[in-house]
């Protein structure tokens, strides 16, 4: 009983010490890297499964604990999915525009790194 009142405690403290104003944000946590779209789609996936998982039982401290770190690296992702599918859709122009001209060249080197891109995406 009196590890998990210690343990709570702990956590309670940890809690407390974070809650600051929005803009205030510490970055304590870094999250796990995205360094490409594809890291970052599997990363995305992966911890909003045990987003999903912690938010299915009790939120306790420590869940809370458990949240807090697991946002830092979907955060991480979907800061990477933005930028790449920003790129995206301008190669998607470059391939609309190619089609609008009949430039079957740059048609096909544009649509097929479209298409590799959005497969990562949507499979």
């Amino acid at each position: 009983m009196k590890k998990i009142l210690s343990a709570t405690l702990v956590t309670a403290a940890l809690l407390s010490s974070a809650v600051v104003q929005a803009d205030e944000r510490p970055d304590h946590y870094k999250g796990k890297p995205s360094d490409t779209l594809e890291q970052a789609v599997a990363n995305f996936s992966e911890y909003n499964q045990k987003l999903k998982t912690v938010l299915a039982g009790e939120l306790t401290p420590l869940a809370m604990v458990e949240i807090h770190e697991l946002t830092y690296t979907i955060e991480v992702a979907l800061e990477k999915i933005h930028a790449e599918t920003g790129k995206l859709k301008d190669v998607l122009e470059e391939v609309h525009v190619a089609s609008e001209h009949m430039d079957t060249a740059t048609a096909k080197d544009r649509g097929d790194a479209y298409i590799k891109a959005a497969q990562t995406l949507v499979k």
